[in-house]
């Protein structure tokens, strides 16, 4: 397995992910979509999840596929980006047609982010905008750090952000993860230097300082975020994606199997106070071609997370009135 030539979710062929933020909020949105509509499903594992639509998205349910997914910071308000989104989606004719009506269909999550140091003196809703902002600037590749959903992100101990990742399996298979990364846990060791994805990290793309050599981690649960009256501001939302032809169980499969890059990445994970949750999507261009590839898939998928949530912090660059600091601000001197 190596990582494609973005190490991003857009080295499957025909995705495509946009970014709009709020600097002044210290929050934003981030929209996955494709030119076609793709198969989907979700898994939710965190204590307390923010969503829209993901009913549609069990395997039992009639929807087949969806137009797009939306990763917002905004808490409850931030699930109205799907309505932005849905409002482009609509003014190009895409959706699920009934009669003469057009429906399309956008489930989304949130991350908690209205203590970020953001003005939330607002009296409308921003966050429609910012859905229609992201969803008319897809594009296929993306960045990474401050940006989109990952905007108002924070980890236990420093800034959190918005992170990317891609596998390609001897199979030809593609697999990539994107996440907006703002956990209750930490991604750091003590000391917040050496991540606890470290072990999974390739070619040094979040700083290649390797694991941590202490033993006995994990013990201690220190958090900058909780001393800052923030212990409920939690969740790590999450995409993967494959080129690999799966139904709606199969890609329910991929994204449970997808969460233990967030238990990987992040001590502790899957709290009562986080709404930790992996939506999983299927392009359907390649078929599967032996039983094990499901597996590997899975596999490829919670490795790409992993890293996904390293690179994000990783990424994060400092602004005006963070509450916390980044890991580079941390780790100036090394």
């Amino acid at each position: 397995m190596t990582p494609g030539p973005q190490n991003a979710i857009t080295d499957i062929a025909g995705l495509k992910v946009g970014h709009a933020q709020d600097d002044n909020l210290k929050s934003g949105v981030t929209v996955l979509t494709a030119d076609t509509p793709f198969t989907a499903s979700v898994s939710v594992q965190g204590g307390a999840p923010g969503t829209r639509e993901t009913e549609l998205l069990a395997p039992d349910k009639s929807v087949a596929q969806v137009d797009a997914l939306v990763l917002s910071g905004g808490s409850a308000y931030g699930l109205d980006a799907c309505s932005g989104v849905v409002a482009g989606l609509r003014a190009q004719g895409r959706g699920y047609r009934v009669g003469n009506a057009i429906v399309p269909l956008v489930p989304g999550a949130i991350i908690f982010d209205l203590l970020s140091g953001g003005d939330q003196d607002w009296t409308e809703t921003p966050y429609p905008a910012l859905g229609r902002a992201a969803y008319d600037t897809t594009t296929h590749s993306t960045p990474i750090g401050t940006v989109g959903a990952g905007t108002g992100a924070m980890t236990a101990m420093m800034k959190g952000g918005l992170g990317t990742a891609s596998m390609t399996l001897d199979t030809g298979i593609t697999v990539g993860a994107m996440v907006a990364a703002n956990p209750m846990g930490s991604v750091t060791t003590p000391g917040d230097r050496h991540f606890w994805a470290a072990p999974f990290e390739i070619a040094g793309e979040f700083g290649g300082l390797g694991p941590d050599t202490a033993s006995g981690l994990g013990r201690v649960h220190d958090s900058r975020k909780t001393t800052a009256m923030m212990e409920h501001a939690n969740t790590t939302i999450a995409i993967v994606a494959t080129d690999a032809t799966l139904d709606k169980a199969q890609c329910q499969r991929v994204a449970i199997a997808a969460h233990d890059g967030i238990g990987r990445a992040c001590v502790p994970a899957h709290s009562p106070g986080d709404g930790d949750l992996v939506f999983s999507v299927s392009t359907g261009a390649r078929p599967m071609t032996a039983p094990h590839d499901l597996t590997l898939i899975g596999h490829a998928a919670a490795l790409c997370l992993s890293r996904a949530i390293a690179r994000g912090v990783y990424a994060a660059t400092p602004a005006p009135n963070d509450l916390l600091p980044t890991w580079s601000q941390l780790n100036a001197d090394t």
